[in-house]
């Protein structure tokens, strides 16, 4: 009789365990001649040897299931401790698997683009007005990379600017002060990683989410870097980011210049950096329109009336002109 460890730190406890345990409680009826104890992400094992090591390579089959697929099943345990191929989810066009396994994939044409250009470029800016998924898809390419160990960490970013209101001073520390600017950021992660695996990943730093103000003097190596809302950023802020970009790195800028948020007299960091990089080689642009609008139809009629009303106050200059916020 032999004691052995097998360690599942690559997967959220959670889903590999069930509900109540039950897909714990299942593994032990498929070892009946094994004694087992699970806490968190460690599995102690007594039994024989061979039996043992058959145990460890069974788990280690069903982390790998659950850690790409974010879900583990009665049939999937079932199937791969009997040696058979469990069923796969469909894998058309899906980037990752979200919170228990729903798989997030590119909804329309340009998301299919935005995905392609992450993969052929280190820069990519994705460009386009409100509900279009840009972010969203934009995060998803990120924790896929990360997943895959194609990089060993995600920093997300947003410039800390206010849409049109004066919140004044927020109470709290640092994290607390900044963390309603950065709540989307957070919306998107919630939705593709468990709670538990989240929160372990952000205690770590492998997912780091900071103001732009942050970035100064870091240089980026080995990680996928998103930076949201770009058009609220100025000149030096963007240009400042840009060159954060380290080896073995890819970043995705994402930006609406119809909606910023900067004084009149500051020029958007997003609009100049695009006339500057238009002619640089290993940038990629995607530009979504309001057809791509992925969020409630009637969004994309809110903002086809914003731009109608927008070229109406163009053409009579006398009247201030407004922007949808």
């Amino acid at each position: 009789m032999i004691e052995r460890i097998v360690i599942i730190d690559n997967v959220d406890p959670v889903s590999f365990y069930g509900v109540n345990n039950c897909n714990m409680q299942l593994i032990r009826n498929l070892f009946p001649k094994l004694r087992m104890a699970a806490r968190g992400s460690v599995i102690k094992v007594i039994g024989d040897d061979s039996e043992t090591a058959q145990f460890e390579k069974k788990i280690k089959e069903l982390e790998e299931y659950c850690v790409k697929y974010n879900k583990l099943t009665e049939e999937v345990i079932l199937d791969i401790v009997k040696g058979k191929s469990p069923e796969t989810p469909r894998q058309d066009d899906v980037i990752i698997y979200g919170v228990n396994g729903k798989p997030i994939s590119a909804r329309n044409k340009n998301q299919e683009l935005l995905v392609k250009a992450f993969h052929e470029n280190d820069l990519t800016f994705a460009l386009g007005p409100a509900g279009t998924g840009k972010t969203y898809v934009a995060i998803a390419l990120a924790v896929r990379a990360l997943k895959n160990r194609e990089v060993r960490k995600l920093i997300l970013s947003r410039p800390a600017v206010e849409a049109g209101e004066k919140l004044g001073f927020l109470p709290g520390d640092m994290k607390d002060k900044i963390d309603p600017y950065l709540q989307p950021l957070y919306d998107a992660l919630e939705d593709m990683i468990p709670a538990v695996k989240l929160k372990e990943y952000m205690e770590t730093n492998v997912i780091q989410i900071a103001p732009l103000a942050f970035m100064r003097g870091r240089t980026l190596n080995d990680a996928v870097i998103v930076l949201d809302e770009a058009q609220n950023t100025t000149v030096h802020q963007i240009k400042m980011f840009l060159t954060r970009l380290g080896m073995n790195a890819k970043m995705i800028i994402t930006g609406d210049a119809t909606q910023i948020d900067l004084p009149r007299s500051v020029q958007s960091g997003l609009t100049q950096a695009l006339r500057v990089l238009s002619d640089v080689p290993g940038i990629g642009k995607v530009e979504f329109g309001k057809k791509d609008i992925v969020r409630h139809s009637l969004v994309q009629r809110i903002v086809e009336a914003y731009e109608h009303f927008d070229s109406q106050q163009k053409e009579t200059p006398d009247q201030p002109s407004t922007t949808l916020l």
